[in-house]
């Protein structure tokens, strides 16, 4: 039923989501984010249906992320160790906040999600002095040695925002890469290029999660899907090789620009809602 009211819409259209989505993924694999506050307004924008676009977004992201991660992963800069530390707390309350949502009004979400990527953009402007990582070994701290990098992983800092910023990203429905990013970076000293990859391989996690919930409600519509991931794919190889020969300054201030981006689109959205 969906495909049939998909095909009878607008091919011109359609085809103009095409380099939409493939901009989108080079400029977010770049970063280290998956981009669904942009896939699924597109999506919206050229005639999807609600919940095939937000079903199309996450394939997206699945496939995006998928492909950004084999590449990062063959250049080392995808900490799996660190990612199954902190991406479990951050799904288990993305589900959380996707339940508490309906109890809360759409607009207090988006301008309470703008507000918080208002901080993770200006984060990202901040300086980081290199830390000195301390040979001792403390309680809640775990000296990370990967890649020929060597960084200290704050617990007591990392899980709790992890978790937090989990409940946020499930009650508006994204991935969280702009939150996971920056507390890579802040809370536990990881390089810029090595929290991007690792970042990509948690937004596969969670997209391939979001997008079971909903294939299981039938939204999943391969006549949107399969075409657009396809150019996703081709966007965030792209991205991804850019971002291996990015300095990691040019990479933060591009975050810093594109999630201060997002939270005035949201921001506007949900003033005009």
């Amino acid at each position: 039923m969906e495909a049939r009211a998909i095909r009878g819409g607008s091919v011109m259209k359609w085809l103009l989501a095409l380099p939409a989505i493939g901009a989108v993924a080079v400029v977010m694999t770049m970063t280290g984010r998956g981009g669904g506050n942009f896939y699924v307004p597109i999506l919206v924008a050229v005639g999807a249906p609600m919940h095939v676009a937000a079903t199309s977004g996450q394939f997206i992201l699945l496939a995006t992320a998928a492909a950004a991660t084999f590449l990062f992963h063959k250049h080392r800069a995808v900490d799996w160790k660190l990612a199954l530390l902190i991406d479990p707390p951050t799904d288990i309350m993305a589900f959380v906040g996707g339940y508490l949502s309906a109890y809360v009004a759409g607009t207090t979400l988006k301008l309470t999600m703008a507000g918080l990527l208002v901080l993770a953009g200006f984060a990202m402007l901040l300086k980081v002095k290199d830390r000195r990582v301390e040979p001792q070994r403390r309680f809640g701290f775990w000296r990370r040695e990967f890649a020929g990098q060597t960084y200290t992983v704050n617990l007591w800092l990392a899980l709790p925002i992890a978790a937090a910023t989990g409940l946020v990203a499930g009650a508006v429905g994204i991935s969280g890469g702009s939150f996971k990013v920056p507390l890579m970076i802040l809370a536990c000293g990881v390089p810029m290029r090595i929290a991007v990859g690792t970042s990509s391989l948690m937004i596969a996690a969670t997209a391939a999660m979001g997008l079971a919930g909903h294939a299981v409600q039938g939204h999943f519509d391969p006549y949107w899907a399969l075409p657009l991931a396809g150019v996703a794919v081709l966007g965030g190889i792209v991205g991804s090789r850019f971002a291996l020969k990015t300095k990691p300054k040019s990479l933060k201030t591009l975050f810093a620009a594109t999630t201060l981006a997002a939270a005035a689109f949201m921001a506007t959205n949900a003033l005009l809602s």
